[in-house]
């Protein structure tokens, strides 16, 4: 699809109107002309750790990643574990390269290989995801629900979560006044 947002951050609008996305960044994994799907990188699950999700699979966390925060990814498959790491990791087929240096797995390869040796440089993990059918998102964009803004590993794989959302919209140089009213212009 020529127009595929799949690899680029979608940045919600101070006025989406759906408060399950307000003040989202979401790292688009997939986009064509049937459906999309997003991962949201801001959104940190409360009081549930890494440690805990690896325990409750049986695999043990180290001390170093115990503490990290788990993401609500969206509200799409809530029970499925999304792990968007750098490109230093590989599952072979079950790995999808999303933008450069930047990957996504759902197997349980990548959950084991996050306390080892062969333990990706950068990863977050995310349960749930963002989704949409055909030609929904494309209308989201036409009514000016999002923003798009090309990756940055630095806001993809930060814990600075509440300062995400900023730091998308800096990226593009707008001020945020700018966007207050959350209507477009028309020419």
């Amino acid at each position: 699809m020529a127009n595929s947002l799949a690899g680029k951050l979608l940045v919600a609008m101070p006025a989406i109107g759906d408060p399950r996305f307000a003040h989202t960044v979401i790292l688009m994994c997939s986009h064509d002309e049937d459906h999309a799907m997003g991962v949201v990188i801001n959104r940190p699950k409360d009081e549930l750790t890494l440690s805990e999700v690896m325990e409750h699979l049986g695999i043990e966390a180290g001390d170093e990643i115990a503490l990290r925060a788990v993401l609500d990814g969206g509200p799409v498959a809530q029970d499925r574990g999304y792990v968007l790491h750098s490109d230093d990791f590989s599952a072979g087929e079950a790995t999808q390269d999303i933008a450069p240096g930047i990957r996504l797995t759902s197997t349980r390869d990548v959950l084991e290989a996050m306390s080892g040796e062969d333990a990706p440089h950068d990863f977050v993990l995310a349960l749930g995801c963002a989704g949409w059918g055909a030609g929904q998102l494309e209308s989201e964009l036409m009514h000016n629900a999002w923003l798009v803004v090309d990756p940055d590993k630095a806001i993809v794989f930060g814990d600075e979560h509440e300062e995400k959302w900023m730091r998308a919209i800096r990226t593009l140089g707008i001020d945020l006044s700018q966007l207050i009213s959350g209507e477009g212009g028309r020419a």
